[in-house]
Formats: structure tokens, sequence, C-alpha cells
């Protein structure tokens, strides 16, 4: 315990966990809907409806109308017997994500430390008294940090922790003390808030993990509203490392001084006024056409769709970029509800501490926005965001569909549901074929032509040096060039008993958000099951239909996150 006490902050603290009983404006179904989801969230991201109606405290019927409603709206995907979080689901963090402004402005800039230092490096924020991440740029080696954006850590156990409780006021501390006081190992923690106020920054060695060290410096905004109250920082940021590497001591020596400038350039970039959103960046925007949309699902799913659910997580995402603050009325306007059900689903959300409200009548989002499956779907990949809409695609068509990406000169499966028949084309997950024979290569290799001329794009297929696989495989460089071109201009690829004879596919590209193929889906089958026509009018409206669900789910995926495509 300190000599002397950390002084009260003359503002409001950060949202904590709601206490007490609902208010009686409270939406109860907004309430339950989010109860699945953080019970979602803590079974990382899947768990079976007999589980979530044990954990939940749920009536089976009022579960099953809830988890049909989050499936109605992309948050949720049934498999078998389980409930599994969806990539549309990330929605609502991104909302928050980008009305704090931190990622989008800062990640950059801790990427950049992170490869000059070769270290990783995160960004955390308080959230109640513990620290939420909501960046992180982590370097790829046999022990690497299996933190996650949107990770809740115990402020105690971590570096930034310190620096963040130096700024808690009287109350925040007597909860914390509440939670603490039976936990055999609270030791020093209130000195070591004491120290990182003092020095401006703090060290964390080994408290959360053996072998894990840390070092964080806090940053600060010029307008303290923004942070919450006078010296709380609006984040900090960590350099994170492993006592393979570095001791303590040694990481404070060698990092603190770099840590320190690239705090102080990102508070200057936290400072710069709003300006156009980066290149291939668009902003998020609530669910276009709500009540259209709503009463068109309460139509078709009768009482399982609960629209009071619906309408209340679609509030999250009237929030964003240059809208971090908004009135009633804003939200009412962003998101087409009348101004009493906006009013409501805000006090639920206040309540359940996703909002929190200010003395202007103005209403901010909260980092445990966050908690709402953001965890467990920012290690996502392009594999699992497509795996289920090929399932769906395999169905429609009744053939084998694939997800592919290049790799050298080669196309690799990365994701493949394959039909049942007798008759089935056989391949499997790590397959690569050579590119220039399949049509999902080229689809791959003309995506390339944006940054390779003719030439350069033709003297890349000749090194290749092309085989004839059968009688019908193009080999000729400039003809494959040519063919590519056409692709390119058309958007498809349609391979004809060109890889092995009587193998027929067809292609379709998938694009990031920036506008670059990162993968392709196709449709393969055999010759006798569709001529080329046929290919052309049934498969390949569905094949486009199923990249745009692909891409769909990777922009809202990747708008914050890294998704591998492997």
């Amino acid at each position: 315990m300190p000599s002397t006490p950390l002084p009260p902050s003359p503002l409001p603290p950060p949202p904590a966990p709601a206490p007490g009983e609902a208010p009686a404006e409270a939406v109860k179904p907004l309430m339950r809907g989010v109860r699945v989801l953080r019970a979602l969230s803590d079974a990382d991201g899947r768990a079976s409806i007999g589980t979530l109606v044990r954990t939940t405290g749920l009536a089976r019927a009022t579960l099953d109308r809830v988890v049909a409603t989050l499936a109605r709206m992309g948050y949720v995907r049934l498999t078998g017997h389980d409930a599994v979080l969806a990539p549309r689901l990330m929605e609502l963090g991104n909302a928050y994500l980008s009305a704090s402004r931190l990622p989008g402005r800062l990640g950059p800039l801790a990427d950049r430390l992170a490869d000059e230092l070769d270290e990783s490096v995160s960004l955390a924020v308080p959230d109640g008294d513990g620290i939420r991440f909501v960046h992180q740029s982590t370097r790829r080696r046999a022990m690497s940090l299996a933190f996650r954006i949107g990770d809740l850590l115990p402020a105690e156990r971590t570096a930034p922790g310190p620096l963040i409780a130096a700024g808690w006021s009287g109350e925040e501390w007597e909860r914390w003390r509440a939670r603490r006081a039976t936990d055999p190992e609270d030791r020093g923690f209130e000195e070591l808030a004491r120290r990182a106020r003092d020095d401006g920054w703090a060290l964390d060695d080994q408290r959360v993990e053996p072998g894990l060290i840390a070092l964080s410096v806090p940053l600060h905004t010029p307008s303290p509203g923004r942070a919450g109250r006078t010296g709380q920082p609006v984040c900090v940021a960590s350099v994170v490392s492993h006592t393979s590497r570095h001791s303590a001591a040694s990481l404070r020596e060698t990092l603190l001084p770099r840590l320190r400038a690239a705090v102080a350039e990102m508070e200057r970039e936290l400072a710069r006024p709003p300006g156009e959103p980066p290149t291939g960046r668009r902003p998020a925007s609530a669910r276009a056409g709500l009540a259209a949309w709503t009463g068109a699902s309460k139509q078709e799913l009768g009482r399982e769709f609960i629209e009071s659910l619906a309408r209340g997580l679609t509030v999250l995402t009237a929030f964003g970029e240059d809208r971090d603050a908004l009135t009633l009325s804003a939200v009412a306007e962003a998101t087409g509800l009348a101004r009493a059900t906006a009013r409501r689903a805000l006090i639920t959300l206040e309540h359940l501490g996703h909002v929190t409200a200010a003395p202007d009548r103005t209403f901010r989002l909260t980092p445990r926005v966050l908690s709402l499956g953001f965890p467990a779907l920012s290690r996502t990949t392009l594999p699992r965001i497509a795996a289920p809409h090929l399932a769906a695609l395999a169905g429609r068509v009744h053939d084998s569909a694939s997800l592919a990406v290049l790799v050298g000169d080669d196309v690799q499966y990365t994701a493949r549901v394959a039909t049942r028949r007798i008759m089935n084309v056989n391949i499997t997950v790590g397959t690569r074929f050579p590119a220039y024979a399949t049509s999902m290569g080229r689809v791959l290799l003309a995506g390339l032509t944006d940054e390779l001329s003719y030439d350069e794009l033709t003297a890349r297929l000749a090194r290749a040096e092309p085989k004839a696989l059968t009688r019908h495989t193009v080999t000729r460089p400039t003809e494959l060039a040519a063919l590519l071109g056409g692709v390119r201009r058309t958007g498809y690829a349609l391979v004809d008993e060109e890889l092995e004879e009587g193998l027929r596919s067809i292609a379709v590209p998938v694009v990031d958000r920036t506008g670059a193929v990162v993968a392709a889906v196709n449709v393969a089958m055999h010759t006798s099951r569709r001529d080329v026509e046929a290919c052309l009018t049934e498969v390949l409206p569905e094949l486009r239909a199923t990249a745009a669900r692909v891409e769909a789910d990777l922009d809202v995926a990747g708008r914050f996150t890294h998704v591998p495509t492997v």
C-alpha cells in the first residue's frame, strides 16, 4: 500500500460492469442476445445449443429465437447442433475500433516500430479494472504472443496496467481492492501504479506469464475528454519480448528511448485533424434499410425473429470514424429507428457497459464492445471464412467447390468441399497444380496484370516452362498471356480438359478491400455433367454470388486485423 494515496480523478470513471437490476426501459431481448454472444465468445466462438442453454440460463425456446435472429443478421452460423460466431459479427467491434481512431491512426506506426525493433508491439486501452488490446503487431517466432485483439487482461498482471491505474479515481481503486481482496498474489500493485505515474513508463517482468516481459509507455491526447478524464491515457503502447531475448532491465535500457519517441509520434498523429479515410478503407455504416430488412425478416421467420434484438445491435454500427460521439437524434437518423426505439437500445447498451453517456448528451462506444466475439474471430483465416460459403455453393450446384491461392507458379488448394459421387474430382487441401493449366490459376495470374505489363507477364509465363498435360493444354506464353487478358476483362476463367482429360472447371476471383485479387473460387466437374454453355449460365452466377459473400466477410474481418490467405 503506498504511503500517499493516488489522487482521485475529477471526471467519472470508465464504464464498469453494470451492477444491479436493469433499468425499467431496458430492452430485455437485446440483453438476452448480448448474453448469448458473450457466452459464445467465452467458448472461443463455438458452443452447442445445449451448452448455451446452461451457460446463459435461457429457456430452450427463448435461446432458439435469439440464435435464429443472430443467424439472420449473419452474426452466428448454425452447424449441426452447434452455434458458431460468424465474421459479420466483427462489424460491432469494428465500429468501436473505427470510432476510437486508435488502430486506424496508430496501427501503421506500431507495425513500423515492431519491424524496426524486431519485437512485438501492442496497443491497449483501459476497460474497467483491466486492459483490452486494440492492436497487435506480432513477430512470427516459435514462441509468439497468443494475445488477440479484444482480449481483456487484469491490470495488475500487465505492463500497461500500472499506467492505466495511475489515473484511477478513489472509487475505481475501491472496486479493484474488492475484487482482489481474496487473491493471495495481490502484492504491490498500488506501489507499481504510483511508480508508473512518477516515471511515465512501466515494466512487466513475467507477471502475466513466465518468460514474458513488456515495456509500456502511455499515450495522451490534447483533449482530456477523449480519454475519459485528466491523467488517464487514451491508450498504452507496449513492446513485448521474451527472457530469451532480453532481461527486463535490458529491455528498458535498450528500447525505452525508441518507444518514447514512437509514442510522441503517435500522439502527434492522434492530434491531427480528421481527414479523408485512407485509400481502400471504406467507412463503416449502419445496416442499410434497417426497417425494411427487419420487417422482411419478421415476415419470413415469424416469431422466431426478434426485431428489438436486431435493432438494438444495429445501434452499435451507427458509430465509426468521425462519428465517435453521437446524440440520440444522430443515432436514430443513422439507423432509421424511431427516437424512442433508439433511446431504449442506448439505455440497454449503457447498462451492459457497451455505451457510455456524456454530460453533453452524446454517447460513445466503450472497449467492451470488443467482448462480443472479436477475440475469437480476430485470428480467422480466409479458408475458414470461405468454408461455409463453399459448402453452400457445392450444395446448390451439386459439384465440388474449392478455394486456392497463388504460390509461385502453382495454385495451392486451401479449402475444398467435395460432393459424394462414384466419379469424383480427387483433390485435397494442400494440393498444388501448375497455375497456367487451371481455372483458378488463370484467375490469379490475371490478377497480376495490374502490376505486370504484357511483356512482363509473358516472360513470367515463359519462366514457368508450361508443359502439355493433355492434348488440350495451352502452353505458348504469348497465347496464355492473351487468355489472361480475356480473363481480366470477363472476370472468370473456364478451363476445359487442359489439366486432365474429362475435367472441366470454372473460376472467379476473390478480392480484398483494396481490390487486390487474393484468392480464387472454382467449381470443378466431369465434362459429362455440364457443357460449357451450362457452366456459364448455371454455375457462373452461383460462383460470383459466392465470391461476393466471401468478399463481404473478408471485408469485415480484414478491416482492423490481418486475415491470412492460407
